[in-house]
């Protein structure tokens, strides 16, 4: 098994202040030789959304996708992850809802769940209406393609309107901004099951049921039931915007199984099970497979 990954390790006196947006217990810290700020996140029980922050953002490394930095960590005896602030340097981060809400006419931020208006056309507008200029506009869908595409390969599903945004801030006379790095990946990699379920699935060789049934927050379509799985999403999108999307699909070509088992098989033994680290690398190999055939 190569090297695990390093478990970073949070003292009491670090922590500034409770974090209130989401549903899990978290809070920010920061060391006293360090001016950066770091958000500790407690998965909920029963688990793996720590080790899944963690892969997820080892794999978005790997492929070349823009993401917030995150190390697997320990407080007070209870395990987690860490990820670092990327709103610093002047820089406010402004969410998807808040953006939404200025630029689509009726949209809900305050929703939480099963928000329909929270389509990838709606997100399209909202950056051509954020951004003056188009290039700068088409660079921030670019970059959006490539976190669904993260989204894809991983099965996250909670890309929902709190969960991507915009880095902005006042220089001299003008404001000046750019889409975030992706973060909170935590509802990826079949972190929720049990290691029975997993067996079952993999038995029956049911990966892919597995995949193409998760429900992902974005909708395609504003009259949508539910929205679609993050793979479907990325497949629709490819045929209706391939300008956008094939670059963050081509970014995959390098990206192998051995690849995938590497960062998988880092995380320290006792952290996942053997049967979660085999569903980890078979999800992602039959969505990579799938994104592959778009190449």
């Amino acid at each position: 098994m190569p090297d695990a990954y390093p478990i970073v390790t949070v003292e009491p006196e670090w922590v500034i202040n409770p974090e209130e947006m989401g549903g899990k217990t978290k809070f920010w810290y920061g060391k006293p030789d360090d001016n950066t700020n770091w958000l500790f996140k407690y998965p909920r029980p029963n688990t793996g959304e720590h080790w899944a922050e963690k892969i997820a953002a080892e794999v978005a490394s790997v492929v070349g996708i823009t993401h917030a930095k995150v190390e697997l960590a320990q407080f007070q005896d209870e395990r987690g992850s860490v990820t670092e602030s990327f709103a610093r340097g002047g820089r406010a981060l402004f969410h998807g809802n808040e953006l939404l809400e200025i630029t689509i006419e009726n949209y809900d931020p305050t929703a939480k769940f099963h928000h329909s208006h929270h389509t990838l056309k709606n997100i399209w507008l909202a950056l051509e209406r954020i951004f003056e200029q188009p290039e700068a506009a088409e660079k921030a869908k670019l970059l959006f393609a490539e976190y669904l595409v993260l989204d894809a390969i991983i099965g996250n599903t909670d890309r929902h309107h709190e969960n991507w945004g915009l880095l902005r801030q006042q220089i001299e006379n003008r404001w000046s901004g750019f889409l975030s790095p992706s973060f909170d990946h935590a509802s990826s990699l079949g972190r929720e099951l049990r290691d029975e379920r997993r067996d079952r699935l993999m038995t029956e060789n049911r990966i892919g049921d597995y995949a193409e049934r998760g429900r992902g927050a974005i909708y395609w379509s504003e009259d949508g039931r539910h929205g679609p799985s993050p793979l479907e999403l990325v497949r629709r999108a490819i045929h209706a915007y391939p300008d956008i999307f094939q670059p963050a699909i081509l970014k995959l070509e390098k990206f192998d199984k051995g690849s995938l088992s590497k960062i998988v098989n880092r995380v320290p033994t006792d952290w996942m099970t053997p049967s979660a680290r085999t569903f980890a690398i078979a999800l992602m190999s039959y969505n990579c497979e799938q994104l592959r055939r778009f190449i």
